[in-house]
């Protein structure tokens, strides 16, 4: 079965950055777009960016655009997303996602001083 196993969030400061990192199995990951999304406390999810199936499209939400950049690996199933500048507003647990039903269990990310 598919799964998306979503890590490196932390807590960082306003203006920090990390890097996030999702490992896909149970399907051909080099055959799917892939999307980052996200949900901060109390509000509904938000698309973050998306990425082409060989990686050469890419989009972002405007709120992101010029501070994250999303990129994957197909030779180790692994998607990425670099997010430098950040800023509270990114505060979120962060989800990989193959489609509107396959996600993962989610990374929180804190940006606070």
């Amino acid at each position: 079965q598919v799964q998306l196993v979503e890590s490196g969030g932390g807590l960082v400061q306003p203006g920090g950055s990390l890097r996030l990192s999702c490992a896909a199995s149970g399907f051909t990951f080099s055959s799917y777009t892939m999307s980052w999304v996200r949900q901060a406390p109390g509000k509904g999810i938000e698309w973050v960016s998306a990425i082409s199936s060989e990686g050469i499209s890419t989009s972002y939400a405007d709120s992101v655009k010029g501070r994250f950049t999303i990129s994957r690996d197909n030779a180790k199933n692994t998607l990425y997303l670099q997010m430098n500048s950040l800023k509270p507003e990114d505060t979120a647990v962060y989800y990989c996602a193959k489609s509107p039903l396959d996600w993962g269990q989610g990374t929180q990310v804190t940006v606070s001083s």
